[in-house]
């Protein structure tokens, strides 16, 4: 059964999003690493970049595959988790805590309302 936190926002693309003021820090589930296989590179981009919500935020690469994680929400990229460079494995270690992916200052806090809840996911992914 794959870990899922309380208090997090999830997209039906098996992205989480923990929101602090307008900033979303973003990931992937339990559910999604564990899937992927063993994480072998993340792609980083730069920040300062626009991402709008649905677009490609970074591509994992697996042993198994390559797989695009999508943006759950609109704003500014303000940081990539560029401990991932190194070690991209603690996306499969700690998926919620040391293996996040991205930050980002969203610019319309209302996308929020459109992602699962915590109940919602485990609803959603019931195996």
């Amino acid at each position: 059964m794959s870990e899922i936190r309380e208090g997090l926002n999830y997209t039906k693309t098996d992205e989480w999003v923990k929101v602090a003021g307008n900033i979303a820090t973003v990931g992937i589930t339990d559910y999604a690493q564990a899937h992927l296989g063993d994480i072998v590179f993340v792609e980083l981009k730069e920040g300062g970049v626009e991402i709008k919500k649905g677009d490609v935020l970074t591509t994992i690469e697996s042993v198994k595959s390559a797989s695009d994680i999508y943006s759950p929400v609109s704003g500014k990229l303000i940081e990539m988790n560029k401990a991932l460079e190194a070690n991209p494995g603690l996306i499969n270690k700690e998926p919620y805590d040391g293996g996040w992916i991205a930050k980002i200052e969203m610019n319309n806090l209302e996308e929020i309302k459109d992602l699962m809840d915590s109940e919602k996911y485990r609803e959603y992914r019931k195996e």
